[in-house]
């Protein structure tokens, strides 16, 4: 017996209320110019070999499932479930897309949005991390209770939980992995899209979520001067700086210069004292070191001029 019907929680069927096999409620092909997207939504939506699959697909046989909306007061109509069909069907060049139009509140919106997207198989970081918040704020917004009733089904979450249990429970996650993935959303755009890109480990991430925002800017630029990413003892070093009120450029260049186990010693320069002086487009540690030799060639070559013109 799984959580949800151990404790009478509402599943995504619930929302669909079938009856031998078909949906019950208003459903009606809208215009595809009157669909808007879920304020806030999390997840990204790709024009990949996917998204192709499922154009070819709705050009051969329609869209199949409709899409779950609900009306607005400007009389549009927000997805609720469905972005990917919604944005398909664009790309197929239809007039209309059938939709389910459901009354539902922002909260019961909101848990219908993030549960319906978070039975994909791959997920970003960046998308359970945001889905998770916005799934967390919307149950605390019930008056500090932690039963959301979806009206009309009457069902509960479980009583005398944290909004964080529900989520990890429902998840199959821990109450801390729920806390991580949530920290996440406090990264500045360009260092949560390098945890997205697996450039930066997920544990150090979640370290560099407590800087400020102008230390994770002075880390980002420093990460792309050094061309290095910190390690979870980086990442914690720097945590507890922050939190000292002792973080700066130089003490982040320091942390991010310090040579790992496995490297081999290396000649140290303070690169945030040359990086008014490089050129826009030299950025990485690689291209930093390529222009220092370069400007170290020029120099001996001018040298070896100055000496011969003074025989």
């Amino acid at each position: 017996m799984s959580n949800k019907e151990r404790y009478n929680l509402p599943t995504i069927d619930d929302f669909f209320e079938r009856t031998h096999g078909d949906y019950i409620g208003r459903v009606q092909k809208v215009n595809i110019n009157k669909i808007i997207n879920f304020k806030d939504h999390p997840f990204k939506v790709k024009d990949d070999a996917e998204m192709d699959k499922l154009v070819k697909s709705i050009n051969e046989n329609g869209v199949l499932n409709p899409i779950i909306v609900r009306e607005t007061k400007e009389g549009n109509y927000e997805i609720v479930s469905g972005h990917r069909r919604k944005r398909a069907t664009e790309l197929a060049e239809l007039d209309g897309i059938p939709c389910i139009v459901r009354d539902l509140s922002d909260e019961e919106a909101i848990v219908l949005m993030v549960d319906s997207n978070l039975q994909r198989e791959e997920i970003l970081p960046s998308e359970k991390a945001f889905a998770y918040k916005m799934k967390m704020e919307a149950i605390n917004k019930q008056g500090k209770r932690t039963d959301l009733t979806l009206a009309p089904l009457e069902q509960k979450y479980i009583q005398n939980k944290t909004s964080r249990e529900i989520i990890a429970e429902e998840n199959n996650e821990s109450r801390e992995q729920v806390r991580r993935y949530i920290r996440l959303t406090k990264l500045i755009p360009e260092i949560l899209d390098m945890v997205d890109e697996k450039k930066i480990a997920f544990r150090p991430a979640v370290e560099i979520s407590y800087l400020k925002e102008n230390e994770q800017y002075m880390l980002f630029n420093s990460m792309k001067r050094y061309d290095a990413t910190p390690s979870l003892a980086q990442a914690i070093s720097m945590k507890k700086q922050s939190a000292e009120m002792t973080l700066t450029a130089d003490k982040i260049d320091e942390i991010m210069g310090a040579e790992k186990a496995n490297q081999i010693e290396k000649f140290k320069i303070n690169m945030s004292k040359l990086e008014n002086m490089l050129p826009h487009n030299i950025v990485t540690q690689s291209q930093i070191e390529n222009f220092i030799l370069m400007c170290i060639k020029e120099h001996n070559q001018r040298e070896k001029q100055r000496r011969n013109l003074s025989r």
